[in-house]
């Protein structure tokens, strides 16, 4: 999709032209006022300074705009003295306005016009939230980007929207080009980078495996600049003492890989701040021996979803250029049953040296991260964070629409709350105490791969996970097995497939950090 900016907001020739309209309420007129408490509003008002004086008109000599209230999500479309088609787009109390809502309602309205009209203005003067305009105009650009993204490659016919093209009109003075431009500018690339880790987490696992996905990473990351990468096969695992990966490899017809990738920004300094992510890439998961059921394996194409938003992360990082070194490792396997594959029961030493009873194969997730975590703290970031669908026990705490957060650092984990909250992404903590690592302590190994009961399975993932992170990193997990895919929700995402979710967080804070 192509999308423009202008500055002549009275500029004609697309089909379309999206404006938007607020409410507000005032006192009714039969309404005594005895005080300022018992003081009634009831009347709903029309507020929209700034329609052009055509769309005024049109609308007034509109017999049915007497009904429009300007709801949020409420839409009224009017034909224009000119003859083009105008959409008014209900954005409810101006003075709630939020970017989120805006990201919302222009999914939404893209969704209602894109296959009716191949171009169309959206007349952004309307959309701005007072002080933030461009961020408002990023959320704006992302949403468009984020709701017209469809994972077609395998039809035989592709359904292509008819709207290609878009323009951003805005009565605004020349001299916010150069911002307005780079607000655009940026918003292009995380769309980009978001739809990367969509196609990646929603390719087939038999044309997706541990090996061709590899490849595809190192097909890609040769477009980005000051960017290096190296991937460790088994030979190289078994070379770091991963037992714990390895043995989650073990019934694969695929080699495991673990991609390292390092993004250093062109003027590093010795205090350059390094980030490390680490992301988990389980292309298929059966469960192993401890085999999931039919209806549960399905979709399990999905739970390299870790892996994908962090990569996704770094490559909007390196394409922004941001000043902080970043270092990504993608622990990738798949989880299959063969003769060779690991027993319940079993027990494998740890790349820290630690040793671990694996009681149930399809916890498997925090074997592979375990190894890899451990692999990243050699470097000595300054914080590390991990990405990975864990747990279904995230879904039973939080729901299927927010991320779970677990760290052994507060400074760590409020930075990432505010991003969230930045990128309007839903992000909750939650607690790693003692009781949680004690419970993951076996009989006959150091450390055991589940808890002694079904309770606190997040937490107690993450306390896992935690034994391998060196003392003196700060680190954080972040669980997204409820909100990696199928978001239908939100208006910008799919009902069904990868949702790119907290990639948007996962940049903010690297912007900030």
């Amino acid at each position: 999709m192509k999308i423009n900016l202008s500055f002549e907001a009275k500029q004609s020739g697309t089909e379309l032209h999206i404006f938007s309209c607020f409410n507000k309420v005032q006192e009714s007129k039969t309404t005594k006022k005895l005080d300022a408490k018992t003081t009634k509003k009831t009347d709903k008002v029309l507020s929209h300074s700034h329609w052009s004086a055509e769309l005024a008109e049109s609308f007034e000599h509109s017999v049915a705009s007497k009904h429009y209230k300007a709801e949020c999500g409420e839409m009224f479309s009017i034909t224009m003295l000119s003859g083009a088609t105008a959409l008014i787009v209900g954005l409810g109390d101006k003075t709630k306005l939020t970017k989120e809502i805006v990201r919302r309602q222009i999914a939404t309205t893209y969704k209602a016009v894109s296959g009716k009209y191949e171009d169309a203005t959206i007349h952004i003067d309307g959309f701005l939230v007072k002080g933030h305009a461009e961020e408002t105009i990023s959320a704006m650009v992302e949403s468009l980007h984020m709701v017209s993204y469809a994972f077609d490659r395998h039809l035989a016919v592709k359904k292509k929207a008819k709207l290609q093209s878009i323009t951003l009109a805005t009565n605004e003075k020349k001299t916010q080009a150069k911002k307005f431009e780079a607000a655009i500018n940026e918003a292009h690339a995380m769309g980009e980078c978001i739809k990367v880790a969509r196609d990646f987490v929603n390719e087939a696992p038999n044309i997706l495996n541990s090996e061709t996905y590899a490849k595809e990473i190192e097909k890609d990351v040769k477009n980005l600049k000051h960017v290096k990468i190296k991937v460790l096969g088994k030979a190289e695992l078994k070379k770091e003492k991963m037992g714990m990966f390895l043995s989650v490899n073990a019934g694969s017809a695929f080699e495991p890989r673990l991609v390292h990738l390092t993004y250093t920004p062109p003027k590093a300094t010795a205090k350059t701040k390094h980030i490390a992510l680490v992301g988990k890439g389980l292309t298929f998961d059966t469960g192993g021996y401890s085999l999931k059921p039919g209806a549960s394996m399905m979709n399990m194409k999905f739970d390299m979803a870790g892996s994908a938003t962090v990569y996704a992360a770094f490559r909007a990082a390196a394409l922004l250029q941001l000043p902080v070194k970043i270092s990504c490792y993608l622990g990738i396997t798949d989880n299959a049953v063969n003769h060779l594959a690991t027993m319940p029961d079993s027990i494998v030493t740890a790349r820290n040296g630690k040793t671990v009873e694996i009681l149930n194969t399809d916890a498997e997730g925090r074997l592979v991260l375990g190894d890899v975590v451990n692999y990243a703290c050699d470097n000595k970031p300054d914080a590390l964070i991990d990405c990975a669908t864990l747990t279904g026990a995230v879904l039973v705490a939080l729901g299927s629409e927010v991320c779970g957060l677990f760290s052994n650092n507060q400074k760590l984990a409020d930075s990432l709350l505010k991003s969230a909250k930045n990128a309007d992404e839903y992000m909750w903590q939650l607690p790693i105490i003692d009781e949680h690592k004690n419970d993951m302590k076996a009989l006959v190994a150091d450390l055991k791969n589940i808890g002694s009961n079904g309770f606190g399975g997040s937490a107690k993932g993450a306390a896992f996970i935690e034994y391998f992170v060196e003392p003196e990193i700060a680190w954080a997990h972040l669980d997204i097995a409820g909100i990696g895919d199928s978001q239908g929700h939100l208006s910008y995402c799919p009902a069904k497939g990868g949702s790119g979710l907290i990639i948007r967080t996962l940049v903010d804070y690297l912007k900030n950090v």
